[in-house]
């Protein structure tokens, strides 16, 4: 089965060559690589063109910033792969994990998996309150993901999320920014698919580093949620 990788990216210079590198050293696996470069205004570009001699990896640039949501939906009318996985490009999520995410989809058993960060974890060990602060924010967010969609996820805003084609080409995309993951974990509670979460290592990174997410997105998310759940009653 071809695996579609699909890279939002915004000024990840630090990082998205080494991604990159990490995703292309994996073996045995039929991947495609997506790569949307959502505006970047430092060396991120520049970065991304030596990679243009490679016939699975695809580069996509928007002009200006439009958000994570917005570079998933330009490589969505892209992707040729089977299954597809989404990864962000700053190195806090690990590529070494994509066989484990991929199996159940492979075994026939799951059409949609979730990497979760937490699962079979500590929440709060060993963090700044900064990152402990997120992390409660996220559990929270998570409590009130499954109270809306009837679920029983343990990270529903986790970036690995992974889909049959048929699950994915089915959702109808809206929304630009992070609220992206809100908005397609209700739409897959909306048409009845399950979530089949497994473990993946995870390596936070701070804002001082390029953390991007704030807590206003954390607020659109709330809307987000309840927006396409009543979507689905209209």
């Amino acid at each position: 089965m071809k695996i579609s990788v699909i890279i939002p990216t915004y000024n990840e210079e630090k990082t998205i060559d080494k991604l990159l590198d990490k995703i292309i050293s994996l073996k045995n696996l039929n991947l495609e690589i997506i790569v949307v470069d959502d505006g970047s205004n430092d060396k991120t570009q520049e970065l991304l063109e030596k990679y243009n001699k490679y016939n699975f990896i695809f580069l996509y640039k928007h002009s200006k910033n439009l958000g994570k949501g917005a570079a998933i939906k330009t490589a969505k009318n892209k992707i040729n792969g089977d299954i597809i996985i989404i990864q962000d490009a700053d190195l806090e999520y690990d590529p070494g994990d994509y066989k484990n995410l991929i199996n159940p989809i492979i075994s026939g058993k799951y059409k949609v998996v979730y990497g979760s960060r937490v699962l079979g974890k500590k929440r709060y060990y060993n963090k700044s309150f900064t990152s402990k602060f997120r992390v409660f924010a996220n559990h929270l967010l998570t409590i009130l993901s499954n109270l809306i969609n009837s679920q029983k996820l343990t990270d529903a805003h986790t970036c690995y999320k992974v889909f049959h084609k048929t699950v994915f080409n089915k959702i109808q995309l809206k929304e630009n920014g992070f609220s992206f993951c809100p908005e397609i974990t209700t739409k897959i509670s909306n048409e009845n698919f399950e979530i089949y979460e497994v473990p993946i290592s995870y390596k936070g990174r701070e804002y001082k580093d390029g953390k991007k997410i704030k807590i206003s997105d954390g607020l659109k998310a709330i809307i987000s949620l309840v927006r396409y759940k009543i979507e689905k009653f209209i």
